[in-house]
């Protein structure tokens, strides 16, 4: 069980092959989602543009299994503006909103002005209206910030299409030897880009709370090392190298701390960096192994894992000491909390007493119930959005390591599998604008 359990704190081993390339499977939306109509929008210009918005806005509303999209097909017409919108044709085709939007350029070398209008239809009234402007690589941020504008008007909840994922994938090179990227794309797997190649694994992906920064363990040097790397640069830095474990990077709310795992002096625990001066602080060192931590919003206290209880449960602890408290009792297996601050509640690994399966779960920190989210059996590594309404992990499906997403009340679900590779590890940014 010991030796088990320190292969967890490794990461669960997998089989590298292939290249990423996400693509999106929605597997279950609400029994009644808003039926909205995005019009294809006008665009005033030369040329073919880049990135067709309404498609992904459409695709944006679509995932999140709130809405459903009416078929381009089924609409009666095509206005680009509001005052071309007439209500009663919407009403017929069971439309509850009409987005229009109209694309223009003046010349080549000037931005790319989107006007885009937002119409209730029962109410028959224009309820957004915005302008946005950008060079024709934004278009695509362009489209998501639009789905944010729709998510947020219509739900009252900040919509996250703007944010990024972070997730690890490989290639086979043959010969037992694997090239390991870490990449980063859009929140719907979109323009992945890779920030970092190894011929040894990459692991624990972390964003920093303004974006900016991430942090990963890598095995580049021969044994796991922490690194700090500037997203828009590619600057890095190693941050530890002791001998032992290595992992399990957190950064605090304030960005001044990073929480790790080290087992430098022995068993493995947790420990703050103060980033400034390097210092380490021991938190609720035990001779158990202790690990994942993750910063409440507090910026004091550190959920993580222990098997100090006899088997892998959730705890927390203040990081400047004090009692250590046990805050998962129901099932064998309990790690990698993630605090939900909208509910109150932990996202983690569960295993049940009687089950071999590890699933996705909510625990409310309240009541103490817990609400199982996944369906699947070998789930790990839960990323919550920055808006508390989805959360993405990884897993097995076909014989092949995926990423899969979740809303936190279990209705909607979506699959993010790659077209030739096994990825994980997902990590979900923090907002970005």
């Amino acid at each position: 069980m010991r030796a088990l359990w320190l292969v967890l704190l490794i990461g669960l081993a997998w089989s590298p092959v292939g290249s990423a390339q996400l693509t999106i499977e929605i597997t279950e939306g609400q029994d009644d989602p808003t039926a909205i109509a995005v019009v294809p929008f006008e665009w005033r210009g030369r040329g073919a543009l880049a990135e067709n918005i309404p498609e992904i806005v459409a695709g944006d509303l679509q995932r999140v299994g709130q809405f459903s999209p009416i078929d381009k097909e089924d609409m009666l017409g095509f206005p680009s503006q509001s005052s071309g919108v007439f209500f009663r044709d919407w009403r017929a085709i069971g439309a509850e909103y009409v987005l229009v939007g109209k694309i223009s350029q003046a010349s080549a070398s000037d931005p790319y002005v989107v006007q885009y209008e937002l119409m209730d239809v029962y109410r028959q009234q224009r309820i957004l209206n915005k302008r946005l402007r950008g060079t024709g690589a934004q278009l695509r941020d362009i489209a998501h910030q639009i789905s944010d504008d729709v998510y947020e008007q219509l739900t009252g909840i900040r919509g996250a299409f703007s944010t990024r994922i972070l997730f690890v994938s490989s290639q086979s090179l043959g010969k037992g030897k694997f090239k390991y990227q870490l990449k980063l794309a859009d929140s719907d797997g979109a323009r992945p880009r890779t920030l970092l190649d190894s011929a040894e694994p990459i692991m624990s992906p972390t964003w920093s709370p303004t974006g900016r920064e991430i942090a990963y363990v890598s095995f580049e040097s021969s044994r796991p090392a922490i690194y700090r790397h500037e997203v828009a640069t590619g600057r890095r830095e190693k941050l530890t190298d002791f001998p032992g474990i290595n992992g399990a990077p957190a950064w605090s709310p304030n960005g001044r701390y990073m929480a790790m795992v080290l087992s430098k002096d022995g068993s493995p625990d947790i420990y703050v960096m103060d980033l400034g001066t390097r210092a380490l602080t021991k938190v609720a060192g035990h001779y158990a192994i202790d690990t994942e931590p993750a910063w409440m919003p507090d910026g004091k206290t550190l959920l993580f894992t222990s098997d100090r209880g006899g088997r892998p449960q959730v705890y927390k602890a203040n990081v400047m000491g004090g009692k250590v408290e046990r805050l998962t009792f129901y099932g064998s297996y309990n790690a990698r909390a993630r605090y939900l601050p909208e509910r109150n509640a932990l996202v983690l690994v569960h295993r049940a007493d009687d089950s071999r399966s590890f699933q996705i779960a909510i625990q409310s920190l309240e009541t103490g119930t817990m609400q199982i989210l996944s369906r699947t059996e070998l789930d790990e590594s839960p990323t919550v959005a920055p808006n508390g309404a989805m959360l993405m992990y990884a897993t097995q499906y076909k014989n092949r390591g995926i990423l899969a997403a979740v809303s936190v009340d279990g209705s909607v679900r979506f699959r993010l599998p790659s077209s030739s590779s096994d990825v994980r590890d997902p990590a979900w940014s923090p907002y970005l604008n």
